[in-house]
C-alpha cells in the first residue's frame, strides 16, 4: 500500500464519508487536520489532497485555514463545499453570501470537457448545503458547473491540477458522486488502485506484535462485531497473550450475556465474565445527561479491566474494538463532538495500562466486517448489528433503572424478533425507552404508561442512514405485542429521522 489520499477535516459532517469513498475505489485515504502544514504534507507524498466541508464562512477572522503553500506542491487539489470556498478565497477569488442558499438536491449542468466529470451525464441531481458561495474566480480557474441559483457550481485550473465542487460528490444523494471522485483519483490524480484489506491486516498484525511484544493484553469483549474481530485479530498476531473480559453491565439485551458466554467460551482464548450489573447502575444513579453516562459508563468498564488485570498480573495492555467513526464522532480538532463513545471520550486519564491497543481505529464498519471474514468468524457473528458499549442505557432517555432497563429488555426483544422473521432486514433495528408518559385505555380503565420508540435504519457505512420503510402490518403487530405483553407500555411510536440530521442512536 504506497498510494495515499489525505482528507484535510475543516469539521465537515461528510468527512469519514469522503474517506471511505476513496477506500471504496481502492484507494487507501486518511483523515488530517485542515491546518496540517504543507512541509508535514509533502513529507507523507500523497497523490492527492481533499478538502471537506465545514460550518464556517471563510472570510470570517476565526474561519479555518489552510496552509496556503498546499497549493503549491503539485499535488492535485480537490474542494469540497467549504474547500471549494477556502481554495478560491485563499488564491484571490471572492466568496459571498448567496441570494439564495441551496439545500438538498439541486438540478446541476456540468462541463463534459472537465477531466472531473468524464463520463458523466451533463444535467445531474446533486446535494447542496450551503450559505455561501464564490462570486468570482481566483485568476487562473474557470467554471465547470452550474445551478439556477449558482452560476459556479465547480471550477478548475487544469494547469495546476485544482479544483473545487460547491455540492458533495460523496454521498449518496448526489447522482454519479462516487464516479466524480473516482475521476480525481484516477484521472487527475493519477492512482492505480493498490489499496486491498489484506494489506492492512498484515500490517497491523506486524504493529500489533511490534506494540506489545510478548506482553499480556487485556481486551473488553462486549459481543459486537468490532470487540469479536479485534479479538480474532489480536489471537492471530500475539496467540496465547490474550485474555477477553466481557463486562455484564446490566445494559445487555435479553438473554445477550449468557449467548456472548456460549459463544466465546469455547474459543482458544481466556475468557472471564464479571457481573457487575449494581456496580454500573449505582455509577449512573440519578444521571440523565447523556454524555455524563457515556463517560461515566466508559470509566467504570476501564475500572474493571484494571481489576481484573491485577488478578492476571502482568497485564500491560488494554484493547478496544475501536473503528473509525468512533474516533471522528467522538471529535477532533476542528470536528465537533456527536456523541463521546464510551472507549473514546470515556478513557480516564489516570489509566493503569501501559498503552492502548487499537488495531481497528482506522477501518470503518464495513471494512470491519471484511476483516472478520477474513479471519474466519462466522457470518452471524460478522454480520451482527451494531450495539454500542453502553448497551441500553443510552436507549433510556433520562436516568436509567433497572426497572427502565427491564421494560426496554422485553420491548426490544419483542421488536427483533419480528423483524428478524422478515427476509429483507434493515441493517440497524431496536426499541427506545422514551421516558415519556401518555395517557391510554386498558379495558375500562385510564392508565398513563410509558412510550416506547422503534427505529430502524438502512445504511452501507453507518455514517450516514435512511429511516427504514417498515410496512405497516408489520409496525403494527410489533405495536401490539409491546402493548399487550409488556404492561407498563402504552404507546409506540415509530423514528422517521435520517442521519443526519438526527444520529442512529437517540443519545
Amino acid at each position: 500500500m504506497k498510494e495515499l489520499i489525505l482528507v484535510l477535516d475543516f469539521g465537515g459532517q461528510y468527512k469519514e464519508l469522503i474517506a471511505r469513498t476513496v477506500r471504496g475505489l481502492s484507494v487507501y485515504a486518511e483523515v488530517k487536520p485542515g491546518n496540517m502544514s504543507a512541509a508535514n504534507i509533502a513529507k507523507l507524498a500523497p497523490m492527492g489532497i481533499i478538502l471537506t466541508g465545514g460550518p464556517n464562512s471563510v472570510y470570517m477572522a476565526n474561519a479555518p485555514k489552510c496552509d496556503p503553500e498546499i497549493f503549491n506542491l503539485g499535488i492535485p487539489v480537490l474542494g469540497i463545499c467549504y474547500g471549494m470556498q477556502l481554495m478560491c478565497h485563499t488564491l484571490g477569488g471572492v466568496v459571498e453570501p448567496c441570494k439564495n442558499s441551496e439545500y438538498g438536491r439541486i438540478k446541476t449542468v456540468l462541463s463534459p470537457e472537465s477531466a472531473l466529470f468524464g463520463g458523466i451525464s451533463n444535467n445531474v441531481s446533486t446535494l447542496m448545503s450551503h450559505t455561501d458561495q464564490v462570486s468570482v474566480l481566483p485568476a487562473g480557474f474557470a467554471g465547470i458547473a452550474s445551478t439556477d441559483n449558482c452560476d459556479i457550481a465547480a471550477f478548475e485550473n487544469v494547469s495546476r491540477k485544482l479544483y473545487g465542487v460547491q455540492f458533495h460528490p460523496e454521498v449518496e444523494h448526489t447522482d454519479d458522486g462516487r464516479d466524480i471522485i473516482k475521476n480525481f483519483l484516477y484521472n487527475i490524480c493519477g492512482t492505480s488502485g493498490d489499496y486491498k484489506l489484506d494489506d492492512y491486516l498484515k500490517t497491523q498484525i506486524e504493529h500489533v506484535r511490534k506494540q506489545v511484544g510478548d506482553g499480556k493484553i487485556l481486551l473488553g469483549l462486549s459481543g459486537g462485531v468490532d470487540s469479536s474481530v479485534c479479538a480474532a485479530l489480536l489471537s492471530k498476531a500475539v496467540p496465547g497473550q490474550l485474555t477477553c473480559v466481557f463486562v455484564d453491565h446490566g445494559f445487555m439485551r435479553q438473554d445477550e450475556g449468557d449467548e456472548i458466554e456460549r459463544i466465546f467460551s469455547g474459543k482458544k482464548l481466556n475468557f472471564i465474565r464479571v457481573n457487575a450489573q449494581d456496580r454500573f447502575f449505582a455509577k449512573i444513579k440519578g444521571i440523565a445527561e447523556p454524555e455524563r453516562k457515556r463517560k461515566l459508563i466508559g470509566e467504570e468498564f476501564v475500572r474493571v479491566f484494571e481489576e481484573e488485570a491485577r488478578k492476571l498480573g502482568n497485564v500491560k495492555f488494554l484493547a478496544q474494538g475501536t473503528i473509525y467513526p468512533d474516533v471522528i464522532e467522538s471529535g477532533g480538532e476542528l470536528g465537533a463532538v456527536i456523541k463521546s463513545h464510551h472507549n473514546v471520550g470515556g478513557l480516564p486519564a489516570d489509566l493503569d495500562f501501559e498503552a492502548v491497543v487499537e488495531p481497528l481505529a482506522g477501518l470503518f464498519k464495513d471494512e470491519v466486517r471484511v476483516i472478520g471474514r477474513k479471519l474466519g468468524l462466522p457470518k452471524s457473528l460478522v454480520d451482527r448489528q451494531p450495539f454500542p458499549g453502553p448497551g441500553l442505557a443510552i436507549r433510556i432517555m433520562g436516568e436509567v433503572t433497572k426497572e427502565k432497563a427491564d421494560i426496554l429488555r422485553r420491548a426490544d426483544h419483542i421488536m427483533c424478533e419480528e423483524v428478524g422473521k422478515c427476509r429483507k432486514r434493515p441493517e440497524q433495528y431496536f426499541a427506545v425507552f422514551t421516558g415519556v408518559h401518555t395517557v391510554g385505555v386498558m379495558g375500562d380503565d385510564r392508565t398513563y404508561d410509558y412510550v416506547i420508540a422503534l427505529r430502524a435504519v438502512t445504511t452501507s457505512d453507518f455514517m450516514t442512514c435512511e429511516y427504514a420503510a417498515l410496512p405497516h402490518k408489520l409496525l403494527s403487530r410489533i405495536s401490539a405485542r409491546i402493548v399487550n405483553e409488556v404492561k407498563e407500555i402504552s404507546r409506540v411510536v415509530y423514528d422517521v429521522t435520517n442521519k443526519p440530521p438526527a444520529t442512529v442512536e437517540w443519545e
